[in-house]
């Protein structure tokens, strides 16, 4: 690739940053990172009615915690800068102003009343209201191309309220290419004479976009597929402001679990797992909305997950680390149907980078998360991390997995009980009490050499011994190595809990 790759993930700061974005934003980021490009976050808040207080610091923080630290943003400027669309305002006029004088747009000057009328009309035609060439010039609608450069001046000097519209062509036909979706062919005249600028002094998205697009030598723009029927105006934009256009790529939608539709929060809602990386708590009413970094995920795991909706190497491989996509990623090989979003997926891999994780680190986490963990010794958690974590998914699975570790059994469980406990479990385990306390160099494999001997010269069955030896350790008929477990909990503690059981037997 010769140009020099700068991409953008250009959000609206208008509540938590969806799942979707930040798959756009990983996508981006992978682009940007294989090509020795630049990574920038704009924020697109020209929408001062949608803003909503904290969107923007969450979506940073949302990133820093994916991994994808941006080269710039308005954190960390750049020459570009500045990088909030409220912050550019001032840039925009000018080129509205460049494409009336080109004859590429004109005021339009028509109430929000007479916009309305003429969609209740064709409605009732059964048509659609389209403002574009088959009607701008009829007379029915208020604009410059109708009206003298003396009318239309008068009402500018009136102060009456206006928009900029984008002429857009007539009998023309659109050769559109996107590095996902390949050529594309749009007939111009289906499209509608987008609005640009309105008389408040701010602009459209799209002419805002495309203006800080070019200002920020931005050279491939990767976005959600929603912006594909945009990407006709783009283009034309491009060419009616005499700008080279960057290269496009829109991404393949995420689909719901079902795979029919869009994923929305109320799927996460309905089926309960998250959809927003980080907890959100609504700044206006209060109501808060669970993030993957609070329920448990290790931001690998998610990096991972997002990382195959929508791409697919072309191998077998399924766990990548950051650095590991970054090489591997290739936009020719992302999908363009919809990818289905699978919360047992994502789990799967969360396991995967438990088993990566040091046992010091999840024991740390473990300990901060649980009270009953304030006093034991952080050596002795992380050795219990150890022989569970195998079997756990989150940092909150592992008080399921290991109460027994630190707390003597209270209660055993029904259904194991009856299954363990027979007429000689008494004296087999008064036996297994006195050779347990027999053992001087208390280790695993000492336990083991002498239990296991014991129980074959006495030609019992293991079953009989080591069911009813493990419910008294643990309560019920799951966990470790029993040695294993006798082990840690230490002599004294493992024959308290045996002789427990036989008083109770």
């Amino acid at each position: 690739m010769t140009k020099n790759v700068r991409v953008r993930f250009a959000p609206s700061p208008t509540g938590p940053l969806h799942i979707g974005g930040v798959r756009t934003a990983l996508f981006n980021y992978l682009f940007a990172k294989k090509h020795n490009g630049t990574f920038i976050l704009r924020i697109e808040d020209t929408d001062q009615n949608r803003y909503v207080e904290g969107a923007e610091q969450y979506i940073i923080d949302a990133l820093n915690w994916c991994g994808m630290p941006t080269d710039e943003s308005p954190v960390n400027a750049g020459k570009y800068g500045p990088y909030r669309q409220s912050e550019r305002k001032h840039l925009y006029k000018q080129y509205a102003d460049k494409l009336i004088a080109s004859g590429n747009a004109y005021y339009a000057f028509d109430t929000a009343e007479t916009l309305d009328f003429h969609r209740k009309d064709h409605e009732a035609k059964g048509k659609t209201f389209i403002y574009n060439w088959h009607n701008r010039e009829k007379g029915r609608l208020v604009n410059s191309l109708i009206l003298s450069p003396e009318e239309t001046q008068a009402k500018l000097d009136a102060g009456e309220n206006y928009v900029i519209r984008f002429k857009s062509s007539q009998d023309e036909t659109l050769h559109l290419k996107d590095m996902i979706r390949g050529d594309i062919k749009i007939d111009t005249n289906i499209l509608d004479d987008k609005v640009l600028f309105k008389s408040d002094g701010m602009p459209t998205y799209h002419l805002a976009n495309i203006v800080d697009d070019h200002l920020m030598e931005i050279s491939h723009v990767i976005r959600g597929e929603e912006w594909l029927p945009s990407l006709a105006l783009h283009y034309q934009l491009y060419q009616a402001l005499g700008w080279e256009a960057p290269e496009f790529a829109h991404l393949p939608l995420i689909l719901k679990p079902t795979g029919k539709g869009k994923l929305s929060k109320r799927d996460g809602d309905k089926l309960g797992f998250p959809v927003f990386p980080l907890k959100w708590t609504d700044p206006k009413t209060g109501d808060i909305s669970s993030g993957y970094k609070e329920d448990g995920y290790f931001p690998e795991a998610m990096v991972n997950f997002l990382a195959f909706l929508g791409w697919n190497p072309g191998t077998e491989q399924e766990i990548f680390n950051l650095e590991e996509l970054i090489a591997a990623f290739d936009l020719n090989k992302v999908n363009k149907s919809g990818a289905r979003f699978d919360p047992d997926k994502i789990k799967w891999f969360n396991h995967h980078y438990m088993q990566e994780q040091s046992n010091d680190e999840l024991a740390k986490a473990f300990k901060n998360s649980q009270n009953e963990l304030v006093e034991i010794d952080a050596n002795y958690i992380s050795m219990v991390i150890g022989l569970i974590k195998e079997r756990a998914t989150f940092v909150s699975d592992f008080w399921a997995l290991s109460h027994f570790f630190f707390t003597t059994p209270t209660s055993y469980d029904e259904k194991a009980s009856k299954k363990a406990f027979k007429e000689d479990t008494k004296s087999i385990l008064e036996e297994v009490a006195s050779i347990i306390n027999t053992i001087e160099d208390f280790t695993v494999e000492n336990l083991q050499t002498k239990i296991k001997g014991w129980i074959t010269s006495k030609e019992i069955g293991f079953g009989k011994v080591m069911m009813p030896l493990r419910l008294a350790l643990v309560g019920d008929l799951q966990g470790p190595d029993v040695f294993d477990i006798m082990f840690m909990i230490g002599k004294t503690e493992a024959v308290k809990r045996v002789e427990k059981v036989i008083n109770l037997l």
